[in-house]
């Protein structure tokens, strides 16, 4: 059947089970969004207030969903607005697509009007991009897209299709007539190992050597990474941790992939992990990280990390393995498969000595309480004490991140929605409009700060037009706070440019949007702006007053062992 390039982009996304795309148009896009405006009921579109919304939140949908998330925008800086949340997936190893629309072919070159190189700016932060330059070639693109980006490590792809190409007529052929696209030139680039479609399956004899070495571990340490997230292999990583009776510290990215209140988990690791983890990878004589890159946020100094251990990593990514840490064993594949073929091969084990040593440290961070002022503690147990135990979160970057990680218990992946790679300041809100639009029958908290909240608060618009009933936790203290707490433990309290003494005011900000707001003070005024936000059906914004030198705890400084507490 004759089709032209707008009409073949949209049933391709229909074959692949698209039903939300997040986009913001412009000039060269307008051929498809045209033939949007007769998909609807069959697409959902949300128009984001900025570009960088969008993809935040195709993002933020992904990663709550399992899905591929989508989002549309147009050439030059409507494809560069999109940079920042397309490098943030990227470092999260998110499955997204993003669609951009250029300047005709006959155009491209010239430095025509919103003329950009997106397919050369975005490759260091894609897993793959393409320039369509012939409409016989879109439907195989976008599948091959969609495959490359669910696939093996999954990541952001980027698909640049120049105005006339969306205008052109070519035969389209749909998916079910060619074998699920696995024929012609899809099916071809699918034979190819390099593009990694498939996960590769586990080595069994690497398999079998890290079982041997688990029978003679007499102080075994597990990590949960963003892969057993990504994977979504949760229960077989509880089954493991259980079966071979180890502790179990988790990163920040792998928040989700080990329930919180397990009694072997010891909570975060790294710079702001806690005592027991610290301590416990410090003293343990085998470590086996799934799915962790061991990044310098976790492998401080990665010369003495688990200096004591036999070091095991478990990843999809062959590029990962001795890249940051040295290893003594490690096994190529995904981990929900390695996981499966661990469990035929391990017996139930018991290491009860080990255990006690491990968990005389402290496996959660207790802040003080004081009667005149909220204290982070107080705000986030007294939030997860009233909000639904499934609540998904979503966050910002700084203070109130380590905080929520530190007080939520999270059970199951996609609850725990962050930046944990790239730090993208700005990110939380975005992400917490993708995860209510994929899940509406859940609810969705947003935790920020005064500074990140700032940088992306104009996607309140999109919030209360699509009435979404997000509640936002604002930690305002009237500062940088993370940037400060550096100025004051390392730079001798020279607080350069962090002090935020100005607008907006938040709560008439939230009015100012049409959502509710509140400002409070003490715990038994954040409980009722809790049942306020939750029964009010719209989105709500709670301002929290704390102090200004309010501190994460623990800290270890940058480059240190990992047991080297700053302040603990």
């Amino acid at each position: 059947m004759q089709r032209n390039g707008a009409q073949i982009l949209m049933e391709c996304l229909l074959e692949q089970g698209v039903d939300t795309i997040f986009g913001y148009p412009g000039g060269t896009i307008l051929n498809v969004y045209d033939e949007l405006y007769h998909y609807e009921g069959r697409v959902k579109h949300i128009l984001a207030a900025h570009e960088q919304g969008a993809c935040h939140a195709a993002d933020g949908y992904a990663r709550s969903t399992g899905k591929v998330g989508v989002c549309f925008t147009t050439s030059g800086p409507g494809a560069t607005n999109m940079v920042t949340a397309i490098a943030t997936a990227y470092m999260d190893s998110s499955p997204i697509v993003c669609i951009t629309c250029n300047v005709s072919t006959d155009l491209i070159g010239k430095d025509s009007f919103q003329e950009v190189d997106i397919t050369g700016v975005t490759m260091p932060i894609t897993k793959c991009n393409y320039l369509v330059r012939d409409v016989k070639d879109l439907a195989d693109t976008v599948r091959e897209a969609f495959a490359i980006a669910r696939s093996g490590r999954p990541g952001p792809v980027l698909l640049d299709i120049p105005k006339n190409v969306t205008a052109q007529i070519a035969e389209y052929e749909p998916m079910a007539r060619k074998d699920h696209g696995t024929s012609g030139r899809l099916g071809t680039l699918m034979k190819r190992s390099s593009l990694n479609f498939q996960a590769p399956e586990p080595d069994h004899g690497d398999i079998d050597l890290l079982a041997e070495m688990i029978l003679r571990a007499k102080k075994p340490m597990l990590i949960c990474g963003g892969g057993v997230v990504r994977s979504r292999a949760h229960r077989e990583f509880e089954s493991f941790a259980n079966r071979i009776d180890a502790p179990v510290a988790i990163t920040v990215m792998g928040a989700g992939g080990f329930r919180g209140k397990n009694r072997l988990a010891t909570g975060m690791i790294g710079m702001h992990g806690t005592q027991a983890s610290n301590m416990a990878v410090d003293a343990c004589d085998l470590l086996i990280a799934v799915g962790c890159r061991f990044s310098d946020r976790v492998a401080l100094q990665p010369s003495t990390f688990a200096q004591n251990a036999q070091i095991v990593q478990i990843d999809i990514d062959r590029s990962e393995i001795n890249k940051n840490v040295e290893t003594d064993h490690h096994i190529i594949g995904d981990a929900k498969r390695v996981l499966e073929l661990l469990l035929e091969r391990v017996p139930q084990l018991q290491h009860d000595e080990w255990k006690e040593y491990v968990f005389s440290f402290p496996t959660e961070t207790y802040y003080d309480e004081v009667e005149h002022r909220l204290t982070p503690g107080q705000i986030l147990s007294t939030t997860a004490r009233i909000l639904p135990h499934d609540t998904i979160v979503s966050t910002d970057v700084g203070q109130h991140q380590m905080w929520a990680i530190q007080h939520f218990h999270f059970d199951y992946p996609g609850q725990l929605l962050t930046s944990g790679g790239f730090g993208t300041m700005g990110f939380g809100l975005g992400a917490a409009i993708g995860a209510q639009v994929g899940n509406p029958d859940k609810t969705v908290l947003h935790v920020t700060g005064d500074g990140g909240f700032r940088m992306n608060l104009n996607e309140l618009a999109t919030e209360q037009y699509y009435k979404l009933p997000i509640i936002t936790i604002l930690f305002n203290n009237g500062t940088l706070g993370m940037v400060r707490q550096w100025q004051t433990l390392i730079y001798q309290g020279h607080y350069s440019q962090t002090t935020l003494d100005r607008a907006p005011d938040f709560v008439k900000l939230a009015e100012a949007f049409g959502l509710g707001g509140r400002r409070v003070s003490s715990v038994s005024e954040l409980e009722e702006a809790l049942h306020e936000a939750l029964e009010s059906g719209k989105g709500y914004i709670i301002d929290c007053i704390i102090d200004i030198d309010e501190m994460v705890r623990p800290m270890v400084g940058g480059g240190s062992h990992i047991t080297q507490f700053m302040i603990d």
